[in-house]
């Protein structure tokens, strides 16, 4: 216990198998639930039995997580704060660090609502679909968009939670959020007839009464607290330090963006049965990264945890456990999607020709859980320990290698070049930041 930081002495707490699940199960759960919404929604739309109607939510949806994915760093930086500040047993810091988030996420959700019409019509020219489909994703996204504050500042109230561990609340309010979505969509939807704009409105008031439930939940858990100076949590320090960690996980989010649009362009190149099959099998890949971002996310917590309390012992248990946690999972994604894959795209698609295009590239799709796991855990370890900078770096550096495979693996070998760059790109992600780890460990815990 002779190990200091910075005149700060170490908080040891044990990191063990019990810890890792109670953070990771829960919210492997709350990420499961996340495609399910896309299914009840697009059944709920597609009772109308308008193509156009179905391709207008589509495009409205994906336009949405674009904008939306930008600000995701509201969960994931303020999760690596609190957990810090949660190791040096700070409360005071926890609160601040919270009401920084919420700030942000205020501010950034009033602009999103002032600029909806611009978004709106940037996501029209992207897309350049027929006017009927057109009519429907402008509907679409100028509801949405209505819910950004309460969607951003869940954003907050989850990182919250889970940088103290409380992951089973962070289930909760998923679950609170999804479920009223799912029933009120069905309602305006299809009950009440009024289609896109139903389900739009479903998912806004799911967004608003799951941030009302969760600020309620944090606002109790704070009144019988000391006052805090707003001097100190709106100080100019903390508040660069945020926006620097928040920025480049920014960047780092619209890489990783950047890298997915690649690949399904690329496919779409190769023709529409090839970018088809591809749509069909990334459903497994994403279907994976559900369950690896339950550990990933546990990597965060304990990670984080263990810099805050500067106890290194901690840290290092952390990264292991989690590791085997994570690749243990990745091996039973990957066996499951070999043994019964042909199957499960029999399910998502009735196109014969679809099938048998998707089945020649299914090995490729079953083992990106094993070749993104260490990406996937890395990135917790790095976004819990605050590294932004280096995790930002080594995005870059592997958007660099996949782009090189890309052009070189798929000139020569078509769609499996395709797929063959994307497991390069996994890798380097993974092998990188692994790299890198010892020298910032070195750094954080000198």
């Amino acid at each position: 216990m002779d190990q200091t930081s910075s005149a700060t002495s170490p908080r040891a707490f044990d990191v063990n198998n019990r810890l890792v699940l109670t953070i990771a199960i829960p919210m492997m759960l709350a990420y499961l639930t996340t495609p399910l919404l896309g299914l009840v929604d697009t059944a709920v739309v597609g009772q109308f039995g308008d193509a156009a109607l179905l391709g207008g939510l589509a495009a409205g949806a994906i336009i949405f997580d674009v904008v939306f994915t930008t600000f995701n760093f509201l969960r994931s930086g303020t999760t690596g704060l609190v957990a810090q500040a949660f190791g040096r047993d700070d409360s005071l810091e926890e609160r601040a660090v919270f009401w920084r988030a919420a700030a942000i996420a205020m501010v950034a959700g009033v602009v999103l609502i002032l600029l909806a019409p611009l978004i709106a019509a940037g996501g029209e020219w992207f897309m350049g679909a027929e006017p009927r489909v057109t009519q429907a994703m402008d509907t679409y996204i100028r509801i949405r968009l209505l819910s950004a504050p309460a969607s951003l500042l869940n954003y907050a109230i989850l990182g919250y939670f889970l940088g103290r561990g409380e992951a089973s609340r962070g289930l909760m309010l998923q679950l609170l959020l999804n479920g009223v979505n799912t029933v009120l969509s069905i309602w305006f939807g299809l009950h009440l007839g009024w289609g896109v704009e139903g389900v739009a409105w479903g998912t806004v008031c799911g967004e608003v009464v799951a941030t009302l439930v969760g600020l309620a939940v944090i606002l109790r858990r704070f009144h019988p607290m000391p006052d805090m100076p707003w001097q100190r949590t709106f100080s100019s320090i903390a508040m660069r330090r945020m926006l620097a960690l928040n920025g480049d996980i920014m960047i780092r989010s619209f890489v990783l963006m950047g890298a997915f649009t690649l690949f399904t362009r690329q496919g779409a190149q190769l023709g529409t049965l090839t970018l088809a099959a591809n749509a069909v099998l990334m459903h497994f890949f994403l279907v994976g990264g559900y369950f690896l971002d339950g550990f990933a996310t546990a990597a965060e917590q304990l990670a984080g945890r263990a810099v805050g309390a500067r106890y290194l012992p901690a840290f290092q248990r952390a990264v292991r456990l989690t590791l085997i946690w994570g690749f243990a999972m990745a091996g039973a994604v990957t066996i499951i999607v070999l043994l019964f894959g042909d199957q499960l795209v029999a399910v998502v698609t009735t196109a014969v020709d679809v099938r048998t295009e998707a089945s020649a590239y299914l090995p490729w799709a079953a083992l990106t859980a094993v070749s993104g796991v260490l990406a996937f855990q890395m990135d917790g370890v790095f976004i819990g320990a605050t590294w932004s900078r280096d995790m930002r770096n080594m995005m870059l550096l592997s958007f660099a290698a996949f782009v090189a495979a890309l052009l070189l693996l798929g000139h020569y070998f078509g769609n499996h070049g395709l797929w063959a760059a994307l497991h390069v790109f996994l890798i380097t992600r993974g092998f990188s930041l692994f790299a890198a780890m010892p020298r910032c460990v070195r750094a954080t815990f000198a």
